[in-house]
């Protein structure tokens, strides 16, 4: 049995983590969040320590450590600007990392927390679910049956809308310097997931800005053309279609948490922080250069 400390406990995301941890046989011993509305606690965890003070939080974990009681996984669940510090304090309190995609907002940050993992000898693991997602694996059997077609291009369109109430826009996700923007709350596990299928090597970008609430535009990667439309207004609609071929992404995430932690606990290097490495370039470009082209 692994022990857990759980950053951000009551956000969205959080009771996915505490279920995973659960559903994996683990402990989850203490947890913290600036907002004391954190009753789900009750449902996984009732014992668990609870803090709303990062420094109380930080203090009773060193105790623990001191005291050869230290935990084994910090999972963080902050907002995205966040994720960089809490995942370099789980480090320094001799655990492995669990973070929320994306990790950092900025590639170099990755660099240099893959700097601090290796000097302490721990891993830091990106939440990249939408990998293990149902329908990747029927995305993948019918790349399988194009592979050897000499310079086949896959040609995608990504059409993906959740809608978002009023709340989005006073909260730190519509502030791009927390969240890094649309490209980052909606797309990063979207860029992540084309790389993932279509491979790493990027050509360039057509990038528009349509509305505080809309982006589109296209990817050129070596083996696909991937245009791409994000929004929090409208319908909600999360679909794929790949060569002609609709593939819908809208269910098939009850699970996917769960699925991640088996691999990470597993020994898997599948959700190793690197791997998310490309994406997080890529969501950094779009940002950059929103309205230019490149080819």
């Amino acid at each position: 049995m692994s022990k857990f400390a759980l950053i951000g406990a009551a956000g969205y995301i959080a009771p996915r983590h505490m279920k995973a941890i659960q559903d994996t046989g683990n402990e989850l011993v203490a947890a913290m969040d600036i907002s004391d509305s954190v009753g789900v606690l009750d449902s996984y965890f009732p014992q668990a320590q609870f803090f709303t003070e990062f420094e109380r939080f930080e203090r009773h974990l060193e105790k623990l450590r001191r005291n050869g009681e230290g935990i084994d996984f910090l999972t963080v669940c902050t907002p995205n600007y966040l994720h960089d510090s809490h995942t370099r304090c789980g480090i320094r309190l001799g655990a492995n990392v669990i973070c929320e995609k994306p990790v950092v907002i900025k590639p170099k940050n990755l660099v240099a927390l893959s700097d601090l993992a290796k000097h302490w000898n721990k891993k830091i693991y990106s939440i990249t679910q939408m990998r293990l997602h149902p329908v990747v694996k029927q995305i993948r059997e019918m790349m399988a049956r194009k592979a050897g077609i000499r310079g086949y291009t896959h040609y995608v369109e990504i059409k993906y809308a959740a809608p978002r109430g009023d709340w989005y826009t006073y909260s730190w996700k519509s502030d791009e310097k927390k969240s890094g923007g649309l490209i980052y709350n909606l797309g990063i596990h979207l860029l992540d997931l084309v790389i993932f299928l279509f491979g790493p090597l990027f050509e360039g970008h057509t990038v528009k800005w349509l509305s505080p609430h809309t982006v589109e535009g296209e990817v050129y990667l070596s083996k696909a053309r991937i245009k791409w439309f994000l929004s929090t207004i409208g319908q909600a609609k999360k679909l794929m279609v790949v060569d002609g071929e609709e593939y819908d992404l809208s269910s098939g995430f009850e699970d996917l948490h769960t699925k991640c932690y088996e691999s990470i606990l597993s020994g898997d290097d599948l959700f190793d922080m690197n791997s998310s490495y490309n994406a997080i370039k890529l969501a950094d470009e779009l940002h950059t250069n929103m309205g230019k082209e490149l080819r």
